[in-house]
């Protein structure tokens, strides 16, 4: 790895950086500039891929309780009716 100095992100900078992060579809787009974008201060690079990594899990976890939450539901409610 390289020895890089970078400059130390000021708390205005992360209030921005989150603030940003909040807005709904802006915020998800800017995660991946910031990640995986060359000029970007290595801190929020990081910061960036670790919030979408986390994203990616929350995402994967409320997809699997969907399926089996939707597939008791499904299941309950086509065997309730006929007989």
């Amino acid at each position: 790895m390289e020895n890089q100095e970078t400059t130390v992100m000021s708390v205005k900078d992360w209030v921005i950086t989150l603030l940003i992060s909040a807005i709904p579809l802006v915020g998800f787009i800017m995660m991946f500039v910031w990640a995986f974008g060359s000029g970007t201060n290595p801190n929020k690079a990081n910061w960036a891929k670790g919030a979408l990594i986390i994203v990616a899990i929350f995402f994967v976890l409320y997809f699997i309780f969907i399926a089996l939450f939707g597939a008791a539901l499904f299941g309950a409610l086509s065997g309730a009716g006929g007989y």
